[in-house]
């Protein structure tokens, strides 16, 4: 998007030399008024004031020079500023109309120099289905809380090329993503995040580094794109369906669980045992292979 004569527009901030492009909790803030933005929850946003915080997470995620990074929901520009100093490109996927209007105007005034390696995509992530420029290489985000999970899986799918991932999430969201089985936590998102990549903890973020500061704590979610998707005959859909299917009501055994993907009890028991998993176990004990494993004998319907 373009921004218009009438469209807000942040205050000119032009730098003095030596003076740190990043931004801090008083630059936020004056953006924020001069664009009457005030941060919303319906869509999850609260803005990283701390500009070692945006270092630590570039260190983190291991952003190197020739990196063409993806950022979702960079809001007013604290990460997207620290991510361009790093990388060699990055374009930012904003869905906030005057968020999405001021920010090529923030890069320009605090990176002149870099404003050429930055491209904007107004557009819902959700909905994003190509890219400006060259393919990106890593995804490094404070995703929205609401939307954390299926961006992050919409950004995988559809971008195969995308070999590095570190996302701020809601810490409980990030204790899913990373959870192995057997944990309690562990659910649909970490088996579908696990059939992209190698799924970990990468640390924790006070809620003091936001404004608003929000109620719950965040953690760092580090994904490295396996080099192959896990062998199976059956396709990505079919596993996920499978995933979903065990889920839906994890407290039961997966031959209850599993019998309306199969169409009956006795035949998710006998795909069960042809994948070589008991009809007795649980979902949250199963692996990734196992899920696919499942998919593989689905009964002919």
């Amino acid at each position: 998007m373009t921004s218009s004569p009438t469209d807000p527009q942040p205050p000119e901030n032009p730098l003095s030399p030596g003076q740190d492009a990043l931004l801090g909790p008083g630059d936020i803030r004056d953006l924020a008024s001069a664009l009457g933005v005030r941060p919303t929850k319906q869509r999850g946003q609260n803005f990283v004031i701390d500009a070692n915080t945006v270092r630590r997470i570039i260190r983190t995620a291991g952003v190197r020079d020739d990196d063409v990074v993806v950022e979702v929901g960079p809001g007013l520009g604290s990460l997207t500023l620290g991510l361009l100093e790093a990388a060699d490109r990055v374009v930012a996927v904003e869905i906030d109309d005057t968020l999405a209007a001021a920010l090529p105007a923030t890069v320009t005034a605090r990176l002149p120099g870099r404003a050429a390696h930055f491209a904007l995509v107004h557009a819902d992530a959700l909905r994003v289905t190509e890219l400006p420029g060259p393919p990106p290489t890593a995804l490094v985000a404070n995703l929205p809380y609401n939307v954390a999970v299926p961006v992050l899986l919409h950004m995988l799918e559809r971008f195969p090329t995308i070999e590095r991932t570190l996302v701020m999430v809601q810490a409980e969201v990030a204790d899913r993503l990373a959870a192995a089985p057997g944990s309690k936590v562990y659910g649909v998102p970490s088996v579908k995040a696990n059939w992209y990549a190698e799924v970990k903890r990468a640390g924790a973020i006070g809620r003091n580094v936001f404004w608003p500061a929000p109620n719950v704590d965040s953690g760092l979610v580090s994904l490295v794109r396996r080099a192959e998707p896990p062998a199976t005959k059956a396709t990505r859909q079919q596993v996920f369906a499978v995933v979903d299917a065990a889920f839906a009501q994890r407290r039961k055994t997966l031959r209850a669980a599993l019998s309306g993907w199969a169409g009956s009890a006795a035949a998710a028991e006998a795909a069960l045992v042809a994948a070589g998993v008991s009809p007795q176990a649980r979902g949250e004990s199963l692996t990734v292979e196992e899920f696919a494993a499942i998919a593989e004998h689905a009964p002919a319907r």
